[in-house]
C-alpha cells in the first residue's frame, strides 16, 4: 500500500554533496512505529543500510557514514531526503529509499560519482 519513489541526480562530482529525495504516498511519514530509512547498493555488492528516521523525527546513522550523513525530513510534504557530503567513486551505487516495517521499497536511483 505504501510507495516510495526516489528523485535526485544521477551524476554526482566528487566531492560534492549528494541529495536524494524519497516521496512517501499511501501513507504518512509520521506514522507511529514506522522508520524510514535509505539504503544502497554499490554494483556488485550487498545492500548497505544507511540510516533512517523515525515517525517522531529522530534520526540515526550508520557508523561508517556518521560524518557524512545527514537524514531530513518534510512532513508537509511526506518526504524525507539524504544528503552525503565528500562524495567519492566509492559512494557510486544505486539508492533506495524503504521502510521495513511496511515492507516497501523505492525503485531505486542509479547514484554515479565520476567526474
Amino acid at each position: 500500500q505504501v510507495q516510495l519513489q526516489e528523485s535526485g541526480p544521477g551524476l554526482v562530482k566528487p566531492s560534492q554533496t549528494l541529495s536524494l529525495t524519497c516521496t512517501v504516498s499511501g501513507g504518512s511519514i509520521t506514522t507511529n512505529g514506522y522508520y524510514w530509512s535509505w539504503i544502497r547498493q554499490p554494483p556488485g555488492k550487498g545492500l548497505e543500510w544507511m540510516g533512517r528516521i523515525g515517525y517522531e523525527g529522530i534520526s540515526v546513522y550508520s557508523p561508517s557514514l556518521k560524518s557524512r550523513i545527514s537524514i531530513s525530513r518534510d512532513t508537509s510534504k511526506n518526504q524525507f531526503s539524504l544528503q552525503l557530503t565528500a562524495m567519492t567513486p566509492e559512494d557510486t551505487a544505486v539508492y533506495y529509499c524503504a521502510t521495513f516495517k511496511g515492507g516497501s521499497w523505492g525503485q531505486g536511483t542509479q547514484v554515479t560519482v565520476s567526474s
